[in-house]
């Protein structure tokens, strides 16, 4: 074989492999997201159960609190907007080396957010103030809008556009910051939701198709979930946690 047969040998088997890599990469990548979405539907049942047993919700658990609920035992949250998922206190099997439970990239920036609504005078987080309060009088009010563009306000003033509106009434909210947690991403919808490059502590998410990192504007690869406030009262009547 000459040298020249060779190369072309070696040129067509770099083609080919090449070729391979790039469909691995993204089922490497799509079975990312698959994973990490079964996990946001485990911890949302999970704080359904947490709630059914204890008649509330736990609070979010801070990044010095090591994955237990901030304060212990509940009442008014100290991050109820930017914490965390409380794994200890949910008793989640999938956590790291300091008890928080961490999506299917595993950096220790992909720790799982949490946040819960602090309406009613944080009734939602307290023991026995769901029930006290009544279901006709709760209004939960975390929201959940499709874009960071229209977003106005700020704290629990702030609201999505009337265009934009997922949800006015979530009870919480929980999400994954994908493959780029650790820059946090920088487009306009990703620093909506509180991340390593986002100071923004307010109760408007937002959740949308995902765009590939590095894409500028149109990035975006959190994955949100969230929870009716009709599912959990549902849940709660039937064990009853509610009248």
């Amino acid at each position: 074989m000459s040298l020249v047969e060779l190369a072309i040998g070696l040129l067509i088997l770099s083609l080919i492999i090449g070729g391979l890599l790039v469909p691995l990469a993204s089922q490497v990548e799509q079975g990312r997201v698959s994973q990490t979405q079964r996990q946001l539907d485990e911890i949302r049942e999970a704080l359904i159960g947490f709630a059914l047993a204890n008649g509330r919700l736990p609070c979010p658990a801070s990044a010095a609190s090591n994955g237990v609920e901030s304060p212990p035992g509940g009442g008014a949250c100290t991050n109820p907007w930017n914490g965390f998922v409380p794994a200890v206190t949910l008793g989640l099997s999938q956590v790291d080396g300091q008890g928080y439970a961490v999506d299917a990239w595993g950096l220790a920036q992909n720790r799982m957010r949490y946040a819960v609504t602090t309406a009613n005078a944080s009734a939602f987080t307290t023991a026995g103030q769901m029930r006290a309060t009544g279901m006709p009088g709760l209004a939960p009010d975390l929201r959940v809008c499709g874009s960071g563009a229209g977003i106005t306000g700020a704290g629990n003033a702030a609201n999505c556009a009337a265009a934009d509106v997922l949800s006015q009434n979530a009870v919480v909210v929980i999400y994954s910051l994908g493959a780029n947690a650790a820059s946090g991403g920088l487009s306009a919808d990703e620093v909506q939701n509180p991340n390593p490059n986002s100071n923004n502590n307010d109760r408007a998410f937002v959740s949308r198709v995902r765009g590939a990192p590095g894409t500028g504007a149109a990035e975006f690869d959190d994955l949100v979930t969230w929870l009716s406030p009709n599912i959990l009262y549902s849940r709660l009547v039937m064990a009853g946690q509610l009248p």
